[in-house]
């Protein structure tokens, strides 16, 4: 168990979204505690992804409110929501695939330290920021790694390098979109341990579909169907949540 705080960090109420005339987001209410690992898990369709991108900014909420560190970041810019503490990834890798694994680090970290539109301090810093993204490539295992493209890294390869460039920011809370999608069983077991490691003291939440991924990682689990919440527990308690099973996690989790 991380070192988790009962005072929310982040806190979801009455959350909705619609397109037209089709609500994805139905109303959810949601609380992470500082310092836990929070698993949001659901069928297809759900609006697991809608309701990411609303947290981070990049959709605006019909209604309801976002609460980051006791702040309301709704209808924030997506560059806002980063520097208040917030960083995600998605469910594509979003790298540069033509630069260095070094430079896709470094621009991540010059961004936090908002250096890349200031040439004159970029080059006072430099040094610091060598430093800082060599520590980052470090703890995510990458810095053999360090002159190869990123486009040409494997995919778990880049799903860390990813992390790393979202780690950059030094986010209070971080949310992972389906960070194992399309892996081996390998890569998925030293991906999720990477994540458990790098995430140590920080707020994650991560969408996922892997089951043994999401109960081995998730310290409380919630559980979205047609963009409502109907249950959130421990991985104990959603195992043996009837709805749940039948709405979702299926025959081979009911044991």
């Amino acid at each position: 168990m991380s070192d988790v705080s009962d005072e929310p960090i982040l806190r979801i109420r009455g959350l909705r979204k619609s397109f037209g005339p089709v609500e994805i987001i139905r109303g959810v209410d949601l609380e992470l505690r500082a310092g836990e690992r929070h698993a949001l898990i659901g069928p297809n369709g759900a609006g697991k992804s809608t309701l990411f991108h609303l947290i981070s900014g990049n959709l605006r909420p019909s209604a309801g409110e976002i609460v980051l560190g006791g702040q309301r970041i709704d209808g924030w810019s997506p560059q806002r929501v980063n520097r208040s503490g917030l960083a995600r990834s998605f469910q594509i890798t979003n790298i540069f695939p033509k630069l260095t694994v070094f430079e896709n680090v470094r621009i991540a970290v010059m961004q936090r330290h908002r250096l890349q539109y200031n040439v004159w301090r970029r080059i006072e810093r430099m040094g610091a920021i060598r430093e800082e993204t060599e520590r980052l490539l470090e703890r995510v295992r990458l810095q053999q790694h360090a002159a190869t493209l990123g486009g040409e890294m494997s995919y778990s390869g880049q799903r860390s390098l990813e992390l790393a460039m979202t780690l950059a920011s030094d986010p209070q809370v971080v949310l992972l979109d389906e960070p194992m999608a399309g892996m081996s069983s390998e890569e998925t077991q030293y991906t999720a341990a990477l994540i458990r490691e790098v995430t140590a003291g920080r707020t994650l939440l991560l969408v996922e579909h892997d089951m043994d991924v999401v109960f081995s990682l998730g310290e409380r689990i919630s559980v979205l169907v047609y963009g409502q919440l109907v249950a959130t527990g421990t991985p104990a308690e959603i195992r043996s949540h009837r709805g749940v099973r039948e709405a979702y996690l299926g025959e081979e989790h009911e044991a």
